[in-house]
């Protein structure tokens, strides 16, 4: 019987097609820069595990198109008689269509064949079948190539990036730096795996250094902020220790013009902190650097000093005070005997021992003030009494 052969002859023209376009990208493949990497590289984890299978399909893939180039040359000659007998056709078509291509051949231990088994078995299949395997091997070994590449372009110039700004952060940071030093330490760390296991490098550490970095950035600007906040405050507090050396000068000055004129109990007399030398031990902890224990011992000496400032201004206007008002009554009583002597009362009897007491109670030391001002007005009150009574005869 004369067997067709359109089927065989289609098949035969599509294998040649195919293995042609095959042949062009398995060179194209293997001359692939990524794929010449990662032949090269000393490959780890989970890449090391996925390149050996790809490089097992690369190896399968040119012997397969070794053998389906053998199948179409053995057909092409079978094909290309000019007489073909129905064995020779029989025989072309089974190059073409039949399971022509042997894949493997093993060998069955004794201990595993029945009686009649055979001693080897030989796997064989159809030039389609092998033609469909080797496009899943290509496949498989084009997408690691293309995976591995694509990670190494991507990742490779941004770590390249973090380390550039990590060693900005160096520059920028005096001593060391406790997230600086994870940031390095994650960084080597996954340039490490890059270098080896690009599908196994975690890409989420780069945002991880990235966030280290920002943190230290962050917290170096905050205690840039944070001394030159207590900069400003320790100027402001070295103006407060002056304002509380002049009112402390202004205090004395009054406590003395007090002195042995006003009873001791009624003079106002302050005993102040030594401002100067509470703000030279915070200003010796800035000198230090230790400016996280400053605002809290600047808050509390400047609420002390303030309470001192007043405490001192108050003492010095009250002996100042004192002072004014004594003055004060001394000008009335000497205004008084003024009018009185104008009206011809300086030698009133009633009046008279008035103004003596008033005056002794004015220039007598201690003075009593209270006792001072109630003779004054008595006097005051007399002398307008009897000008009353005169003008009114």
């Amino acid at each position: 019987m004369t067997v067709p052969l359109a089927s065989a002859d289609a098949e035969l023209a599509r294998l040649e097609s195919a293995v042609a376009a095959m042949a062009t990208n398995l060179v194209e493949l293997d001359e692939n820069p990524d794929r010449k990497e990662l032949g090269t590289a000393r490959l780890t984890g989970r890449t090391a595990a996925e390149w050996t299978a790809a490089e097992d399909a690369l190896s399968r893939l040119w012997q397969g198109h070794r053998q389906l180039g053998e199948v179409i040359a053995r057909a092409r000659a079978l094909r290309d008689r000019r007489r073909l007998s129905d064995d020779d056709r029989a025989q072309f078509a089974h190059q073409v269509l039949g399971s022509s291509i042997t894949l493997s051949t093993s060998t069955v231990p004794l201990a595993q064949r029945g009686l009649l088994g055979a001693g080897q078995v030989v796997t064989t299949c159809s030039p389609a079948q092998l033609l469909a395997a080797m496009e899943s091997a290509f496949a498989t070994a084009v997408d690691v190539v293309t995976r591995a590449g694509e990670r190494w372009r991507r990742l490779l110039p941004a770590a390249a990036d973090a380390v550039t700004v990590l060693a900005h952060a160096r520059t920028m940071t005096s001593g060391r730096d406790p997230l600086l030093d994870e940031a390095d330490r994650l960084l080597d760390s996954f340039t490490g795996t890059l270098a080896g296991d690009p599908l196994g490098a975690d890409e989420s550490v780069l945002a991880r250094v990235r966030a280290l970095v920002e943190r230290a950035d962050a917290e170096r600007t905050s205690a840039a902020e944070l001394r030159a906040s207590l900069e400003q405050r320790l100027r402001d507090a070295r103006t407060l220790a002056a304002e509380i050396a002049t009112a402390r000068r202004a205090a004395e000055a009054a406590r003395e013009a007090a002195a042995g004129r006003f009873h001791n109990h009624k003079i106002a007399d302050v005993r102040a902190n030594d401002a100067d030398a509470d703000l030279a031990a915070i200003e010796a902890l800035a000198a230090a650097g230790h400016w996280s224990l400053i605002s809290p011992r600047l808050s509390a000496w400047k609420r002390q000093s303030q309470q001192t400032l007043a405490a001192l201004r108050d003492a010095a206007a009250r002996n100042t005070g004192m002072l004014a008002e004594r003055n004060e009554l001394r000008g009335r009583l000497d205004a008084y005997r003024a009018k009185a002597l104008s009206r011809g009362l300086g030698e009133d009897p009633a009046l008279t021992p008035l103004a003596a007491a008033a005056r002794a109670a004015l220039y007598e030391a201690p003075c009593d003030l209270a006792a001072a001002r109630s003779a004054v007005n008595t006097y005051q009150d007399a002398l307008s009494a009897t000008i009353a009574a005169r003008e009114a005869r």
